[in-house]
């Protein structure tokens, strides 16, 4: 094994991070479009752009959920195998690839059938109206045949990050963007196929992005492979794996059920032209998260790897950059919507009430966007130490326990009716950026500096 390739004790804490993330940082934004790219299409389409779009974001909890089980083996994984890397363990690094992408294989299959099963009244519960069903119906009966490829790309894209080949992983991100961008105004426009179009293009985006990964994790270029020997089931490995990766599945699919949430309540007070202008606003959000998603990527092999060497000061000088460069760019976001919000509202539709009532729209749900630093520095410390419990609980937290319960009972209060809903999201940034960052202090960076201390004794 090239145990000693990209050795995270060398060099400063910083250039480490910074080496993964910018190239992640790139991937993430490229992954994204994938959806963007859709989503600008059809907003823009010639006749009923806004159903479309809003039939489109519909879809978007189903989205998630794929997303949720392939954290729960991808973001579950790759810290172990960073750790066990770090540690010289090679063996146990290979038998958590190997379990992991027979778990995303299993998975995969399962989620195609029950989402084909039970696709109508998923999609009216996800807040379709009789006037959006068609439009997210023909976008997810085909979208989901390619959710096996979505999983297994993304999935094992995480432990070719995991191993420091960061920019093989921006490629993987960057052919099937590029492909999907091509193909996109063929099928849409060129052939006349509108919403199914957008889906076709995406599956086979996703099936060569996947394709990628395999041919890169089954050659000799890899430091770990994925092998035959190592994907037989083992229950105790995969415990952990899940246990880590719970944190992740916990984000996404509640991320899942508060847009489930936030649509029906939309649907209720504004109508579908609400429902609208959250998933463009949910767009946007894409957007400004991939950046923080890229260089949470960036740190955790980082982490993972000196804490599995026991770096322990070095992990600290990373948990403190990586606050630092998450908040300064969480502001300079913030700051930009905030002076423009007509030009982003307007990448994805171009009608004037989208406009009239989407922009102080904006302003309320993205206020507290800058918090995310502090949420993000907590959770990827949680994940990236193998403190999976803490990690899992902060998710549910600012999603179940605060959004949810907001987005429900704001709109009942002080006449605000359908902004209740964005105001929900804005608090909840506040009050779960606070606790979870708090509670890291506490918990490791004090944990950490006490280890540090008694080892100079």
């Amino acid at each position: 094994m090239q145990n000693k390739t990209n050795d995270f004790t060398k060099n400063s804490m910083a250039h480490n991070i910074m080496s993964l993330a910018i190239p992640m940082t790139v991937a993430q934004l490229i992954n994204v479009l994938y959806s963007l790219v859709d989503r600008m299409y059809i907003g823009h389409l010639a006749q009923n752009s806004t159903l479309a779009l809003t039939g489109l974001g519909i879809t978007f909890p189903i989205i998630m959920l794929i997303t949720a089980f392939t954290n729960l083996f991808g973001m579950g994984g790759a810290p172990l195998c960073s750790i066990a890397r770090g540690r010289g363990d090679d063996k146990r690094a290979e038998k958590i690839i190997g379990n992991s992408f027979s778990m995303l294989i299993i998975c995969s299959c399962i989620l195609i059938t029950i989402g084909l099963l039970a696709k109508k009244p998923l999609l009216y519960l996800f807040g379709a109206s009789d006037e959006t069903y068609p439009f997210a119906n023909e976008y997810f009966s085909i979208y989901i045949w390619g959710s096996i490829f979505v999983m297994v790309g993304l999935g094992m894209n995480t432990f070719i990050n995991a191993q420091g080949f960061a920019k093989k992983g921006m490629v993987t991100i960057l052919i099937g963007a590029i492909i999907n961008i091509i193909l996109d105004p063929i099928f849409i426009f060129g052939l006349d196929l509108g919403i199914r179009g957008a889906a076709i293009a995406t599956v086979i985006a996703q099936f060569i992005s996947a394709m990628w990964v395999m041919r890169f994790l089954l050659s000799d270029k890899a430091i770990y492979r994925i092998k035959k020997s190592c994907m037989k089931l083992d229950f105790k490995l995969i415990k952990e794996i899940i246990s880590l990766g719970f944190s992740g599945f916990v984000f996404a699919t509640t991320g899942s059920f508060v847009q489930i949430v936030c649509n029906n309540v939309l649907l209720l007070w504004g109508g579908n032209i609400y429902v609208g202008i959250m998933t463009v606003l949910n767009s946007i959000r894409d957007v400004l998260q991939m950046t923080i998603e890229g260089i949470r990527s960036g740190a955790q092999p980082v982490l993972s790897y000196n804490y599995g060497a026991r770096q322990y000061l070095r992990v600290r000088q990373g948990i403190k950059f990586l606050a630092k460069i998450t908040l300064l760019y969480t502001s300079l976001a913030w700051c930009i919507l905030d002076f423009f919000p007509e030009f982003f509202i307007h990448l994805f539709n171009s009608e004037e009430e989208m406009l009239l009532l989407g922009v102080p729209a904006l302003h309320i749900y993205f206020l507290g966007f800058f918090m995310m630093a502090f949420q993000s520095t907590g959770q990827t410390t949680f994940i990236s130490l193998g403190m999976g419990k803490f990690a899992t609980f902060f998710s549910l937290f600012r999603k179940v326990i605060l959004v949810i319960p907001l987005t429900i009972f704001l709109p009942n209060v002080w006449d605000l009716g359908v902004y209740g809903v964005f105001y929900a999201e804005m608090i909840s940034n506040f009050v779960g950026g606070l606790a979870c960052f708090s509670t890291m202090m506490m918990v490791v960076w004090r944990r950490l500096k006490k280890i540090e201390n008694t080892e100079k004794m």
